[in-house]
């Protein structure tokens, strides 16, 4: 079962720094996310959504790899790519996986203008690891679906407060 995890920050920079420290220990196998996208919000008050990969761009290029080599089969690579592409890019914008947008947006909301939400989705994690590293990075956990005592474990590892011999148990 995956876990929610919703950090706000000051910036989106601070939000950018935290995101790619997670993608650095997915390859050291210390967490596997699901998703790690950062919602930002202007002095306009619009929300902008900074997504790893979009499912839509993605489907796109496929759909459209496979429409031209299809296409050049039947003497029209050019129909079989933009036909392809459409197709592969509508594909993929209705199959979006990881956070709801909706519920990105709606969060998202209560930002105050130039700072970011950093929505994590964790399918697992080395949970006394994952909260070494993050130890005083600032932040403030915004929601969780952890429970209450993994919920306040995360804040005290933010704030800095995680007392060593903690054991911690996110897992």
């Amino acid at each position: 079962m995956s876990e929610l995890v919703v950090i706000a920050f000051d910036s989106e920079e601070k939000a950018e720094e935290i995101r790619d420290r997670l993608l650095g220990l997915q390859k050291s196998h210390i967490v596997s996310l699901a998703d790690a996208v950062i919602a930002t919000k202007n002095a306009k008050g619009r929300i902008k959504l900074n997504q790893l990969a979009s499912p839509a761009t993605s489907g796109a290029i496929g759909g459209g790899f496979w429409g031209l080599l299809i296409g050049a089969l039947f003497l029209a690579p050019h129909i079989g790519l933009l036909v392809g592409a459409a197709g592969g890019g509508l594909a993929g914008a209705l199959t979006d996986v990881g956070v709801d947008d909706g519920f990105m947006r709606e969060v998202a909301d209560v930002l105050q203008p130039g700072s970011a939400a950093l929505f994590i989705l964790i399918q697992k994690m080395t949970a006394d690891k994952l909260l070494d590293e993050f130890k005083g990075v600032g932040g403030k956990v915004l929601r969780t679906s952890l429970d209450n005592s993994k919920e306040q474990q995360l804040r005290d590892a933010l704030e800095g407060t995680l007392k060593a011999g903690t054991e911690p148990g996110l897992d």
